[in-house]
């Protein structure tokens, strides 16, 4: 079968809720995807950072492997000889008490948002029912009912209402905002140290210091969406350590698996995960013992090839060759690590067939919210891939 064969049966038989490039991806290693005709592309997503180690990382591949043999699923009806070493070394890792574990993003944003909801009523004496979360412009969390309640992107509210109360939403990057919004009732911010879907938004420097001082003056949660920046993608393990702040709690996802498999959870304290118990929450296959050992993995590739460190010192110099490009159709490059996003002029005519013109000549990218090119390759991309990725860039940003 041929490309368009494949495009041909996806159409006539898939639910039309994405909008892919039309390349059909077939085998992938490293930093590098190959389609159904044999064409060899550098992949500059990384499953939006999915898979941060790259793809089929051979020592992930092996625990999947080595585990599929012996027990997949248990439910957690019984344990499981994994999920305790994953809950022990993710801990140990950083620096929380507890993890609950999940396998979707979403999925662990929703588990986040009812922690917080229990934890401000049975904790904090929050009255029954009158629960807030603030949240902030710009944001995505995924797409359940609840979570696109506080979205601000119409699109992904259109039709599906009525929508979930107990949100409020303040501008990103504004801390005033935050703090005149929080009532008696707030009991957690939720805020991604960078917006990646939103168009790798960094925000200005002491933002996320200066919202966690006003979380822990008024009791309230400060809570880190770090699924798509964390576990090294930002250049550090997590965002939120730029400015040495300690989140109450933090959401991952995406890479705690290396790509292989849904693995996501929430990190906290005791304080808040134990207003859990038996029955409150659950999930048949959340810390199933292919996904444990897979995320196990997974972990200790990022530590041991010192993934994290290469995404800090690579990005820096992938974004300082995208900003020395010279191009009128560039607003602004920015980032951190190996999490980049190049911002085009609206007269540009959208980001869309700038990346169509990288997948002709080999780089794989996707934009998003419409003027924005989002390079997120494998955190093991090479120097020379960079420098060969920047060439094409160039010359595909130099069109009128």
């Amino acid at each position: 079968m041929l490309t368009k064969d494949y495009i041909e049966l996806e159409e006539k038989y898939g639910a039309h809720n994405y909008h892919p490039l039309d390349v059909v991806i077939s085998k992938a290693e490293g930093v590098w995807v190959y389609d159904v005709e044999g064409k060899k592309y550098l992949d500059c997503l990384a499953a939006y950072s999915a898979v941060n180690q790259g793809h089929c990382h051979p020592r992930i591949l092996n625990a999947l492997k080595n585990q599929a043999e012996k027990v997949t699923l248990t439910s957690r009806a019984f344990r499981n000889d994994q999920l305790p070493h994953l809950y022990k070394e993710i801990c140990e890792l950083t620096g929380y008490q507890t993890f609950l574990p999940m396998n979707s993003g979403a999925e662990a944003v929703e588990t986040a948002l009812k922690a917080a909801r229990k934890w401000g009523y049975k904790v904090k004496g929050v009255n029954e029912g009158s629960a807030e979360i603030i949240t902030c412009s710009n944001n995505f969390a995924g797409r359940t009912i609840s979570i696109i309640s506080f979205s601000t992107v119409n699109q992904y509210k259109d039709g599906f209402g009525p929508f979930t109360p107990g949100f409020k939403v303040v501008p990103y990057g504004n801390a005033e905002a935050l703090e005149k919004a929080v009532t008696k009732n707030t009991v957690a911010f939720l805020v991604e140290p960078i917006q990646g879907e939103g168009g790798v938004i960094v925000p200005p420097d002491g933002y996320l210091k200066k919202t966690y001082d006003i979380c822990k003056k008024n009791n309230i949660l400060f809570i880190a969406d770090e699924i798509q920046s964390g576990l090294g993608r930002s250049g550090k393990l997590f965002a939120f350590e730029y400015e040495n702040i300690r989140p109450d709690v933090v959401i991952v996802g995406k890479a705690l698996s290396g790509g292989f498999y849904p693995v996501s959870g929430v990190l906290s304290d005791k304080e808040v995960l134990g207003v859990f118990h038996p029955g409150d929450h659950g999930s048949t296959f959340g810390g199933n013992p292919l996904a444990a050992a897979v995320a196990r993995e997974s972990l200790k590739v990022l530590i041991e090839e010192k993934l994290v460190e290469k995404s800090f010192e690579l990005g820096n110099y992938f974004r300082s060759k995208l900003s020395a490009v010279k191009s009128k159709h560039v607003k602004e490059v920015r980032g951190k690590g190996l999490f980049i996003g190049v911002e085009l002029k609206p007269e540009a005519g959208g980001a869309r067939r700038f990346c169509e013109a990288l997948m002709d000549r080999g780089i794989l990218c996707k934009e998003t919210h419409e003027d924005v090119i989002r390079f997120a390759p494998p955190l093991v991309i090479k120097k020379e891939e960079i420098d060969w990725a920047v060439k094409h860039v160039e010359d595909v940003l130099m069109m009128d």
